[in-house]
């Protein structure tokens, strides 16, 4: 168990209970057997991973003296309002507790992500320092990769695959499937972000990674049946997702994004249980994609 392990294992642990003593903390550690080996959370190693947990992550463990030395995190927006840092921690208190019951391991299933752990250690090292990087990338319906230099500006989960957006060197701000680059470079050579560059800002009206330069974002309202309105609700679509109206048997929702490929793929994804009520263009291309579906279907 290396240390990061351990200190999120410390921050979710306090965080599930709110306020919790030390000596309730060193039971469950030890407790923790396939993590602890069975020994004690002694409070010198407590608090060395205390003031490891705010140099690396900015999270503060403070102590209530009032009412018994109760430990708590004093700053929780901290971690709510920064979704890396959230994901981060969620993701790997998930690990520890996959970790903690490998014994069940034919019984939990996840999905394979099928690029990250070739070439994104090597992605961001370059992206920490502003370095250039040449990849050789080789699209799905090519025989073979080309390559060519990039600069890595920032990185994306979508749909359990990682890709990378960067400046090529025909000028081109595009994005990259990490599981089609078949190799990664450093170079010596730098560069620098466009001024102002935001990833959120620049991500904000797409849907997923296709960037879609010459389709404009505009108000999409879109209608859930009573079986899907409730997955929409718990999972929005988009973060500019907003509940228009829910009369029971269906509800509609309002985005504010690029209406892209990705976009419609998933809309098709549902079948039925979602509608396009706006724009009307929308309704069209989503007429043409249903209507090329029925040809596949309408002899049988």
């Amino acid at each position: 168990m290396n240390q990061l392990q351990k200190y999120t294992w410390l921050i979710e642990t306090i965080r599930r209970a709110g306020k919790i003593s030390h000596k309730d903390l060193s039971d469950r550690w030890s407790r923790n057997k396939d993590l602890s080996d069975g020994r004690e959370l002694h409070r010198a190693t407590f608090n060395r991973w205390r003031d490891a947990i705010f140099e690396q992550f900015g999270i503060m463990i403070d102590c209530q003296k009032v009412g018994g030395y109760l430990y708590y995190i004093s700053n929780p927006e901290d971690i709510d309002e920064d979704k890396l840092k959230k994901w981060m921690l969620d993701s790997f208190a998930v690990g520890n507790v996959i970790g903690e019951n490998l014994s069940l391991k034919g019984r939990i299933l996840v999905d394979e992500i099928p690029s990250g752990r070739d070439h994104l250690t090597t992605i961001l090292e370059a992206m920490k320092e502003n370095r250039v990087v040449n990849i050789t990338y080789r699209p799905f319906k090519k025989e073979h990769g080309y390559t060519f230099p990039i600069e890595p500006y920032c990185v994306k989960l979508f749909e359990n695959r990682w890709y990378v957006l960067g400046l090529n060197n025909r000028g081109e701000i595009k994005i990259y499937g990490l599981d089609r680059l078949e190799s990664v470079e450093l170079t010596d050579t730098l560069f620098k972000l466009p001024k102002g560059f935001d990833s959120e800002e620049f991500f904000a009206t797409k849907f997923g990674i296709v960037i879609g330069y010459d389709v404009k974002p505009e108000r999409i309202v879109i209608r859930a049946n009573e079986d899907h309105k409730h997955y929409l609700k718990s999972l929005p679509l988009h973060r500019s997702q907003r509940l228009i109206e829910d009369n029971g048997e269906y509800a509609d929702f309002e985005l504010y994004l690029s209406p892209t490929y990705d976009f419609i793929m998933k809309l098709l994804h549902v079948g039925a249980m979602i509608e396009v009520i706006s724009p009307a263009s929308l309704r069209k291309e989503m007429k043409g994609w249903i209507s090329e579906m029925n040809e596949l279907y309408k002899n049988d």
